[in-house]
């Protein structure tokens, strides 16, 4: 796969990991913290490590209802707890392991249906099970993706994508060098061995504002157009049957298990090298 000329430069800085993103609850609002730990399945520690469900055990979720966007919720990962709260509604707090039936009925008031929570600490929930390690993204793609979009911002943008990582010094798109046409690529982010497997395949979430889940108008179609005109023509371009896509998912082998990701981390590839 020829590389983008940018990579090359001997002056441009080492590609770093600038965020880290967690999501406690699946579908609810994320955690910007410093560093994490890799769990035995994966994924980074307390990243969708519980799904609210309804009785039949199917996810509710963003997919689902875009009334679970006007949920906010607040989490001190270290005393466990979250509070959750509605536009107009005092917020409650609960904590996560002793007071889950609490949530749940909070949660079921608010959608009006019995909802529970299910927990997962190996992988949490991801979206796509054969690739549960943590998304990637550089900031330059995130800020590229918002200037499609007059009424959204950066923040906005980021929030609407809901990325674990995120990597800077680097230009817009430079993580569709993360994946091949075929293979894994395997690079090195601070002391963890990652997996570049795929494009991640966007669903109706980014669509929506995050706060209100109100629709963004021509969203999707606005995006394909952009993303397949500004593709890099450096890309593995057979891995886009269509170009919903932004984002790397990636898988995280068990060695890997226990170690740290900390923001401030460089990131060791072909391209770096």
């Amino acid at each position: 796969m020829p590389l983008p000329d940018s990579c090359f430069m001997v002056d441009r800085p080492m590609p770093r990991l600038s965020h880290i993103f967690i999501y406690p609850i699946k579908s609810l609002d994320g955690v910007s913290v410093t560093q994490t730990k890799i769990l035995p399945g994966g994924s980074l520690a307390h990243d969708r490590e519980f799904v609210i469900v309804d009785q039949q055990g199917k996810w509710v979720n963003g997919k689902r209802t875009a009334a679970i966007h006007q949920v906010r919720s607040q989490f001190h990962l270290n005393a466990r707890v979250v509070t959750l709260s509605v536009q107009g509604k005092n917020p409650v707090s609960f904590h996560l392991d002793h007071a889950r039936s609490a949530i749940a009925a909070w949660l079921s008031d608010f959608f009006g249906f019995a909802v529970e929570l299910q927990q997962n600490t190996v992988t949490g929930f991801p979206d796509d099970p054969t690739s549960p390690g943590p998304t990637m993204i550089s900031t330059a793609s995130i800020e590229q993706v918002a200037s499609w979009f007059p009424n959204v911002s950066v923040e906005e943008m980021r929030t609407r994508l809901r990325t674990n990582l995120e990597i800077t010094d680097v230009p817009a798109f430079w993580e569709d060098s993360l994946y091949s046409d075929d293979l894994p690529i395997e690079f090195q982010l601070g002391e963890v061995q990652i997996q570049g497997v795929n494009p991640c395949q966007r669903c109706v979430v980014p669509t929506r504002d995050a706060i209100s889940g109100a629709t963004t108008a021509q969203f999707q179609k606005t995006f394909t157009v952009k993303r397949k005109a500004e593709f890099p023509t450096w890309a593995p371009a057979s891995r886009f049957n269509h170009f919903y896509r932004l984002a790397v998912n990636t898988r995280i082998a068990p060695s890997e298990a226990g170690k740290s990701l900390q923001v401030g981390d460089a990131i060791e590839t072909s391209l770096t090298d």
